[in-house]
């Protein structure tokens, strides 16, 4: 790591006090009338009234806006299993994007214990720990969790729990990254049902990502998914498990090299520097590729360009198309709170996906192209944002800082919502909560 960011993050997260987040009250508390409101005797008319109707909770409480971001820390950014202590800064950095992009006032939860006697993480111990915060938050947003128990501790605590659970690192890069493809694939004249795909990872990212990409019209038989050990196909006996024996290939291809041939879409959530040139050259003529690991992608864009791709993505703030999750969990989670949805579902993820699409292909209003100028000027003075249809081979998703992104998602997620029955609060006017949204979310220029 550069050795002045790594000053310049350490001093941010020590000063002016330790950590990134801290708590905030809603209500005055300054005179003793105002504490016999906040606290005895008054606190005791909402429990009762809680006590006599459960639901009031959501009228009473701040239950309706908050969420907990769960971690054991055995997944944390690509560092691995570095402990919940050692993962409580990337849960803190979390709930900061929780509230700076959608006003969610969420709260890191790093729980230690949770060990089976293998030493790895006992599903079933992490997931009693979850489902018990259940009173207290209105979503669960799991985080850096490691593959496989992570896929057992969603799909229980999605089944038993009457809130939203999302596990991120599985569906958020899912979410973004289908997004960038559905822009992608009419630029380079293809179809979601027509292309064949390879994934790169065979962890909690990959595997939804493959299974999101099936849910949205890509066939079955067109993916092939590779691991550190290869291409995971049908026979395969080592470092196998439930969810990679659902997508092994019928091919005779086994290793990545392989596997890219004739290829048009590549996604890796992998390591650094997998992927070559050749590969590249390999793969059908005006492929989709998007490199997504960190700091070092797969492939780096302008090897990857000139070996042939037509659009190129990373997870990287510094080249186009980033893959970044917070365009994403803050307008999902806000869409979903303000319907009081009892879960996350397919539906509600593809609507996410669209709404990014949809915002990249659509002209940029005045204001807001004076917002990204500020925050983007390199890409405003290319005329990334430009013209009735600004989505082109450098802009298949929309950027992190753009004010309509975490609106126009709520809005989508909530109107799948509701459409699916999942919503226990409608959203009348679709067009005034965007509206609503855009001025509360927005900050001044």
């Amino acid at each position: 790591m550069d050795k002045n960011l790594r000053d310049r993050s350490l001093a941010y997260h020590l000063n002016p006090i330790p950590g990134k987040i801290a708590l905030s009250t809603t209500k005055p508390c300054e005179t003793a009338d105002d504490l016999s409101l906040a606290y005895t005797p008054g606190v005791a008319d909402p429990c009762l009234a809680i006590k006599d109707d459960p639901d009031a909770v959501w009228d009473y409480t701040g239950k309706g806006n908050m969420v907990a971001v769960v971690s054991d820390g055995t997944a944390v950014l690509g560092l691995g299993s570095i402990g919940p202590e050692a993962g409580l800064p990337v849960m803190e950095g979390k709930a900061v994007l929780f509230k700076r992009f959608a006003n969610i006032d969420a709260f890191p939860v790093c729980v230690k214990n949770v060990e089976g006697p293998d030493g790895k993480t006992d599903p079933q111990k992490l997931i009693e720990i979850t489902a018990a915060l259940e009173p207290t938050f209105g979503g669960i947003n799991l985080e850096d969790i490691g593959a496989p128990a992570c896929f057992e501790v969603e799909t229980v605590l999605k089944g038993c729990m009457g809130i939203p659970v999302f596990h991120d690192d599985q569906h958020g890069t899912a979410i973004i990254s289908l997004a960038g493809i559905l822009n992608a694939l009419p630029i380079v004249g293809k179809r979601m049902e027509d292309i064949k795909v390879v994934v790169n990872g065979a962890g909690a990212a990959g595997i939804a990502c493959i299974e999101f990409y099936i849910s949205a019209g890509v066939k079955r038989e067109n993916v092939v998914i590779c691991d550190s050990k290869g291409v995971v196909y049908k026979g395969r006996t080592v470092g196998m498990n439930t969810q990679k024996e659902k997508l092994a290939s019928d091919t005779d291809a086994r290793t990545l090299a392989d596997a890219m041939v004739g290829a048009d879409v590549f996604l890796g959530v992998s390591v650094e520097n997998c992927v070559s040139k050749e590969m590249v050259a390999s793969m059908a003529p005006r492929a989709v590729l998007f490199a997504m690991a960190n700091p070092i992608p797969e492939i780096y864009p302008a090897d990857a360009l000139e070996a042939g791709a037509a659009v190129v993505g990373t997870g990287r703030t510094d080249f186009p198309n980033q893959v970044n999750n917070v365009l994403g969990f803050p307008g999902i989670f806000r869409g979903a709170l303000d319907t009081r949805a009892l879960d996350i579902n397919e539906e509600m993820k593809l609507a996410a996906a669209h709404a990014l699409a949809e915002i990249a292909c659509e002209p940029v209003p005045e204001d807001v192209k004076a917002y990204l100028a500020k925050a983007y000027p390199e890409d405003a003075a290319a005329g990334m944002f430009d013209g009735d249809q600004p989505v082109k081979a450098t802009y298949v998703i929309p950027k992190p800082f753009d004010p309509r992104v975490v609106p126009r998602v709520a809005r989508r997620v909530a109107e799948a919502a509701m459409a699916t029955g999942l919503a226990r609060k409608s959203v009348a006017d679709l067009d005034a909560y965007e509206r609503r949204l855009l001025a509360d979310l927005t900050p001044e220029a």
